[in-house]
């Protein structure tokens, strides 16, 4: 016998940008980019600025759904170190190169920052983080 609906996670918007989708949920962001794509700083200011609507007042989390191979700008990490409302990075990949790459970007976020191989796991993470933070 089941009681009560297990509750729904609900897009509170989407935005199609020319490199990908990113879908906004109650307190955190996940972003698909497409395959090719490349994270240029220009671009990153797009996702800040949607960040800026939905969570200017409160914490939030950011989550990478790697399903697609594309280039990101390392220095983008320096700017996303100044949200200070940002307080969760996933990057969710089964894939080794997105590992690897995931240990060269740690290197310049230099705040909490995970890599999971089932986004479960890393919507978990978030979640926690932010609710704690």
């Amino acid at each position: 016998m089941r009681v009560g609906q297990p509750k729904k996670t609900i897009i509170v918007r989407e935005y199609q940008l020319d490199i990908g989708v990113i879908q906004v949920f109650e307190n955190y962001m996940v972003a698909i980019f497409e395959e090719g794509a490349t994270l240029t700083l220009e671009r990153a200011y797009q996702i800040i600025g949607i960040s800026e609507i939905h969570f200017r007042e409160k914490n939030f989390g950011y989550i990478s759904l790697r399903k697609n191979s594309y280039a990101i700008d390392p220095t983008i990490y320096s700017y996303l170190r100044e949200l200070d409302n940002l307080k969760a990075l996933a990057i969710v990949s089964v894939k080794e190169i997105d590992m690897h790459n995931f240990k060269i970007e740690k290197l310049f976020y230099k705040k909490p920052m995970k890599f999971f191989i089932e986004f479960d796991n890393a919507l978990a993470w978030v979640k926690q983080r932010v609710k704690s933070k």
